[in-house]
This record gives C-alpha cells, sequence and structure tokens, in this order.
C-alpha cells in the first residue's frame, strides 16, 4: 500500500491503522511474520467504511478476530489485516437484554452476564476469542451453542453494506451459521437472556474453568483443539486427543512445535516454533491417524498465507 492508502485509511479509522505489525505479536499461537497493515475499527460504520474503500479499489484483505483458531505464514501477510478486536468491544445490558459488540472478549462478556446476575452464558466462560467469533462458529461447551441466546446478528458485507439478521436468518446449526460462507464480518449482537442467582451462576463458571484447567495445556501457546471431533469418528474410534494419544504421538516434537502431553489435540509452540512446524505436525497426526483408523482428520484450525487466503490446517501443503 502507498502513503497515500494508509493517510486515506487513518481518515476511516482513526486510531486504528498499524504498520508492519508482527502477527506473532498479535497471535495466540505466538507464530508468525510482519503483517504490511493491520486495521482496527471501533464501529460498524468503520467497518462498512473500511470495506466499501477496500472493495472500491479491488484490494484483498483477511478479517480476524483475536486469532484463536489461526496460524499466520511465516511469511507475513501482504494483505490489509482487518481485526475485530477490543477497539470493538462494548457490551451494554438492560434487565434480560445484551447487546455486545463483536470484538467483546468472551471470558469477559461472560462474567459480565455473571455480575448482572443473567444465567445462559456459563458454558462459554473458559472459550478464547471474540464474540463476533463465538457466534460465527456457533460455539459453546458442553454440546451448547451461543446461538441459544441470539436474538438478532448486525453484519457488514464486502462491499460496504450493512445488514441485520434475526436468529432465524442466522443458519444457526451445531458449529454452524451462515457467517461461515457468506464472507460478512459480524459486528454486533443482540442476545437475551435469564435472571438467576448470581452466586449459583459464579459456583458454575468456576467449576467450569476447572474442568479446562485439568483437561487443557495453558502454560504454552496454542490456538486450542487443532482437529474438529467428527461424529462418525468419535462413535467409532472416539475423539481426536484420545485417538492420537492411543497413536503414541503425545510429545512428539518438530522444531518449538510440540503436541501436547497433556491433551493431544493441542500443538503448542515450547519458544520459537514456525508456522512450517506446526503444519508438518499437522500432517503427520492427519496421516498417522488414516493409516489407523479410516478415518479424516480436519482442522479446526486455520491457516493464513501471505496472500490473505484462510484455508484448514490439514489441505495446506507443506
Amino acid at each position: 500500500m502507498t502513503k497515500t492508502d494508509i493517510a486515506a485509511l487513518r481518515q476511516l479509522c482513526p486510531g486504528g491503522v498499524l504498520t508492519n505489525v508482527d502477527l506473532a505479536s498479535i497471535s495466540q499461537w505466538k507464530i508468525g511474520g510482519i503483517a504490511d497493515v493491520v486495521l482496527r475499527p471501533s464501529s460498524t460504520e468503520q467497518v462498512a467504511d473500511l470495506r466499501r474503500w477496500l472493495h472500491d479499489r479491488r484490494k484483498g484483505h483477511v478479517v480476524v478476530g483475536l486469532t484463536s483458531n489461526l496460524l499466520f505464514a511465516d511469511g507475513g501477510l501482504r494483505v490489509p489485516c482487518l481485526q475485530i478486536g477490543p477497539r470493538m468491544g462494548a457490551v451494554a445490558i438492560n434487565g434480560n437484554d445484551v447487546r455486545a459488540q463483536a470484538g467483546a472478549w468472551v471470558p469477559s462478556f461472560a462474567r459480565k452476564l455473571m455480575k448482572a446476575g443473567l444465567t445462559g452464558g456459563e458454558h462459554i466462560c473458559g472459550i478464547p476469542g471474540t464474540l463476533g467469533g463465538l457466534v460465527c462458529m456457533n460455539g459453546g461447551s458442553q454440546r451448547n451453542g451461543i446461538s441459544t441466546n441470539v436474538v438478532a446478528v448486525e453484519s457488514v458485507n464486502q462491499v460496504g453494506e450493512c445488514s441485520s439478521r434475526s436468529v432465524i436468518d442466522c443458519g444457526f446449526g451445531y458449529r454452524q451459521s451462515v457467517f461461515q460462507k457468506n464472507n460478512e464480518i459480524i459486528t454486533s449482537i443482540s442476545l437475551r437472556f435469564s435472571h438467576a442467582d448470581r452466586a449459583l451462576i459464579r459456583e458454575n463458571m468456576r467449576g467450569i474453568l476447572a474442568n479446562r484447567r485439568r483437561k487443557f495445556p495453558r502454560r504454552d501457546p496454542s490456538c486450542g483443539s487443532v482437529f474438529k471431533s467428527d461424529p462418525a469418528m468419535y462413535e467409532e474410534v472416539g475423539p481426536p486427543g484420545q485417538v492420537i494419544e492411543r497413536l503414541g504421538l503425545k510429545g512428539m516434537r518438530i522444531g518449538d512445535a510440540e503436541i501436547s502431553p497433556d491433551h493431544a489435540n493441542f500443538i503448542v509452540n515450547r519458544g520459537k516454533a514456525c508456522a512450517r512446524d506446526v503444519l508438518q505436525l499437522v500432517a503427520l497426526i492427519s496421516t498417522e491417524v488414516m493409516s489407523a483408523t479410516g478415518h479424516r482428520l480436519v482442522a479446526e484450525a486455520h491457516h493464513v498465507d501471505e496472500s490473505g487466503n484462510i484455508k484448514p490446517l490439514n489441505s495446506v501443503e507443506t
């Protein structure tokens, strides 16, 4: 991008245009090269203005949240990176109704619900990521999904047009929504919860968090679970982590990327892991599981290449 382009973007997104950003500094995996430009809007209007500007000039871009399921390329990123994060993290609670921007940090959002005496969000309290990402994936835990509480979702398409969808029109299913395929950016969400005793909500959340601490590694950078749990595979041979462990792959290491000794569906960065290290481990795991079980693992973590193309880790050639 030219200096003129950067100046124009700063007019559209005051205080939210960064250049030459080390992606490892914003990556949950602490991996990635240098991004030429990172854009951090603070409102739906700024998202619309930025997407319209980029579309009119035929400039590609990639959209990220707080990167909890992304692996950035070692070569960095040559297209603008539009990041929905803390600058779009406002939450307003009015009785049972909640309106939140998509960049709200999910654990913090869950705590705000608890403090307001609202129940229904306990299951998300330990999920690292933004609310927009959670809604896009219809994420949750304990087989729950956030869509249970969604009333409406506001989004911006790739040409800068704003839309509002009722929950019925969001196409929610198990870990699914229309936003996974329509290239729209979720910017705000309206939700509704029920009132309950704060002490009981807090106790429930503490139990969920304690369980996650027992099950999942927390000390080293990771993206969370690498592979999706496929129902057919689960019924026949078990969840990915269990299968990978049975194959004796726990603790296997390539460079500084390691299959976590604590949970085999996590790949952790032991210091200076690069994207290639992670991708080679993913390829090794996929091959071993396919050979042993006949089931093809699909990654829920995705790779972002230098041109902004996003693919599941298992579909990236190493």
